[in-house]
């Protein structure tokens, strides 16, 4: 799962803001981590002081990671008071390697506004960390590293979705908050021994509600007419796009500016009719790819606008569900090498965290089994009496 989501990460990072058309024009078809970013070339103020391309990952791998250290310092299962305590630590007065900046650095440095809004609501505004997310822009900020929540949960996609919103509810709202449930479900129904791809996009859909629920609906039944049919790429890309239209606001151009002051920006308001689309389109990417996960992480991130989330989604999914056949070890040396880390240890760390967790689960599920059992004795007794 950890993999898969660098993987996604750092294939989408170079082309993220494209749009499909462009990553056309530019790359052809982008199939390899070792592909340049498309700033490249451009000064540094354009660049914001940033570097990507060549297996950088971005703040979504970096958040995952975050998250699963909050799990490895608490070895339980998570809520907003987490968020206001843990997340807030790690992103504001940890400094750690940040890839895209060359440099030890917060990580708020890095980060887009909607998630420096954790810092800024919870710390410096003080406010109820169940509140925290209200007000702030509704985007997939809280989606894209949301995915350990899955882990914690494995097995059990209702709890994971449960604990994604509360958590998350620290950080963001409406249709943001409502695909972190979601998302956070899919990787719990991937670890299901066996499962498949169509009981974790069945979950998906069956745990969402408003939007979120529809939009999912629509680009599956989509997704799965376009395998039928055996349509190439650019042809489920153009579909998928006109099929997510009606639900979010994004379209090819996600890039903010003053432009974007009145209509669009109230675009990413709170909406029971309006979904991300970054978690739809990873899950129909994996339907066209049939569950293969380099297929559908190229597939996903060559779509253009928000590519290196839409990477993380697919390849947390798939990744969780396949296991360790989906690690390719020359990718993953290289992501190591490119942001200064140990993927297999981080995951490990946090494998071991999830265990006490898990372990701790079945444990009370045991005793609330035998309590319940002996409740229903007794009733049965005096019902009798």
């Amino acid at each position: 799962m950890v993999h898969g989501v660098a993987f996604g990460d750092a294939m989408g990072a170079p082309v993220e803001k494209l749009t499909a058309a462009e990553i056309r024009e530019r790359y052809g078809r982008v199939t390899s981590l070792r592909t340049a970013w498309h700033r490249d070339g451009q000064d540094e103020d354009q660049r914001k002081g940033r570097v990507r391309g060549n297996g950088i990952t971005t703040d979504d791998t970096a958040m995952t990671l975050s998250l699963m250290r909050i799990y490895g310092a608490e070895r339980r299962h998570l809520d907003a008071w987490d968020m206001a305590s843990g997340m807030v630590r790690e992103i504001a007065w940890e400094s750690r390697w940040v890839p895209e900046l060359q440099r030890k650095a917060p990580l708020i440095e890095r980060l887009f506004y909607p998630e420096k809004w954790i810092f800024q609501r919870l710390q410096l505004a003080g406010c109820d960390p169940r509140q925290g997310g209200v007000g702030n822009m509704v985007n997939c900020g809280a989606t894209m590293y949301i995915a350990p929540v899955g882990a914690a949960n494995a097995c059990n996609p209702a709890a994971a979705y449960d604990e994604a919103i509360n958590f998350a509810s620290g950080h963001q709202q409406s249709y943001g908050l409502e695909a972190a449930g979601v998302l956070a479900a899919a990787v719990a129904q991937a670890f299901v021994p066996g499962t498949t791809l169509d009981e974790v996009v069945r979950t998906a859909h069956d745990v969402a509600h408003d939007g979120t629920r529809t939009a999912i609906a629509e680009i599956v039944a989509a997704a799965e007419e376009l395998a039928r049919k055996g349509a190439d790429a650019d042809e489920v890309t153009d579909e998928f796009h006109r099929v997510i239209a009606p639900f979010s606001p994004m379209g090819d151009d996600v890039v903010h500016g003053p432009d974007k002051a009145g209509a669009a920006s109230a675009a990413y308001q709170p909406s029971r009719l309006l979904s991300i689309e970054e978690l739809p389109l990873a899950l129909g990417f994996c339907i066209t790819a049939r569950g293969d996960f380099r297929q559908a992480v190229v597939d996903g991130i060559n779509s253009g606008r928000d590519t290196d989330s839409i990477g993380v989604m697919a390849g947390a999914i798939l990744g969780a569900m396949h296991g360790s056949s989906v690690i390719d070890a020359e990718d993953a040396a290289l992501i190591d090498s490119a942001n200064r880390l140990n993927l297999a240890a981080d995951a490990g760390h946090f494998t071991e965290a999830v265990l006490d967790i898990l372990f701790e689960d079945t444990a009370r599920a045991a005793d609330i089994i035998a309590q319940r059992e002996t409740l229903i004795t007794k009733s049965e007794r005096s019902a009798a009496e």
